[in-house]
């Protein structure tokens, strides 16, 4: 059974930081996705890594700020959030693609549960 499992996530003060992980099935992924929803928004894509790692690519708006990466040994895929600011309060959801690195939600087949973020000023 496919799972994926987010946790680490939690209250923040604007300008603090917060790992996210992204507990994965023993598969193989072709690609890894974190992805965000506000209320009131829709669904938006913050980071990816390819499933060598040797890949990433990151949303304007958190680039410089948030880091993806991946433990090839658990497997699990982590994002550290730093310079936090409370526009990115938000539900967040890491996805595994099987054929493609996309940074599209429709590209991905698989999604955890979601873990919420939420940044006070």
């Amino acid at each position: 059974q496919v799972q994926l499992v987010e946790s680490g996530g939690g209250l923040v003060q604007a300008g603090g930081s917060l790992r996210l992980s992204c507990a994965a099935s023993g598969r193989t992924w072709y690609g890894m996705g974190w992805f965000r929803q506000a209320p009131g928004k829709e669904r938006e894509f913050v980071a990816l890594i390819s499933w060598s790692g040797r890949y990433t690519d990151y949303a304007d708006s958190v680039k410089g700020r948030f880091t993806i990466s991946r433990d090839n040994a658990k497997p699990t895929v982590y994002l550290q959030m730093n310079s936090l600011k409370p526009e990115d309060t938000a539900v967040y959801s890491c996805a595994a693609a099987t054929k493609t690195i996309s940074p599209r939600v429709s590209d991905y087949e698989y999604w955890g549960q979601g873990t919420q973020v939420t940044v006070s000023s």
